[in-house]
């Protein structure tokens, strides 16, 4: 008789079953299945979303990055040099191992609740706001030790005798002392705010 109702419910029928009230013998398997593929989902989603966060394209997305930031990255040598290499806004401003760059997405979050307020949502709130952010991001460049900076220039493979006299006098003074980059290469990728003081 069971064989018959079975036949009648069909194939979909009793999957369905299956899933729906499945057997103690497989409710472990099943919840175990269901929590693989909810965890591959998971882990997959949270890394595609840093990865799509992690792009200048994501950066400049909004007009305050494009119009004030931006414009003005795109004529320093960061952007356009003689080797054609550059750095793009992620490699300056979001660190590359995982922990660092999780807590910088965090702290993003800053970012978008100011954004949906509008505080910098034109030149002149944006300038009157430039040297508080300008100073935020020296701050954290200062106590990671230049960490962005030394993701593309590292100490010990500068060739000091290809540098001019005074520069690389200035470097090796620097390095002897555990200077850090930011100290002396403030406004290199951005100009500097009104109202700084070396």
């Amino acid at each position: 008789m069971s064989d018959q109702s079975n036949d009648k419910k069909g194939f979909i029928g009793r999957i369905w079953q299956a899933i729906s009230s499945p057997s103690p013998k497989y409710s472990l398997g099943l919840l175990l299945i269901a929590g693989f593929v909810v965890g591959v989902m998971t882990v997959g989603g949270f890394n595609y979303s840093m990865a799509v966060t992690n792009t200048e394209e994501f950066c400049v997305s909004c007009h305050e990055m494009e119009n004030f930031v931006f414009s003005e990255y795109k004529q320093t040598a960061h952007f356009s040099n003689r080797t054609g290499v550059s750095a793009t806004c992620p490699d300056c401003h979001v660190p590359k191992d995982f922990a660092h760059k999780v807590m910088r997405k965090v702290e993003a979050t800053r970012e978008i609740w100011h954004k949906m307020l509008g505080t910098i949502d034109s030149p002149e709130k944006y300038e009157a706001k430039r040297l508080v952010l300008a100073q935020r991001v020296w701050d954290k460049m200062q106590e990671t030790d230049s960490r962005a900076c030394r993701n593309c220039h590292q100490a010990d493979h500068m060739d000091m005798e290809k540098q001019e006299e005074e520069s690389a006098l200035i470097h090796e003074d620097a390095l002897e002392s555990g200077m850090t980059c930011i100290d002396c290469h403030k406004g290199i990728a951005h100009k500097l705010p009104e109202g700084y003081v070396e």
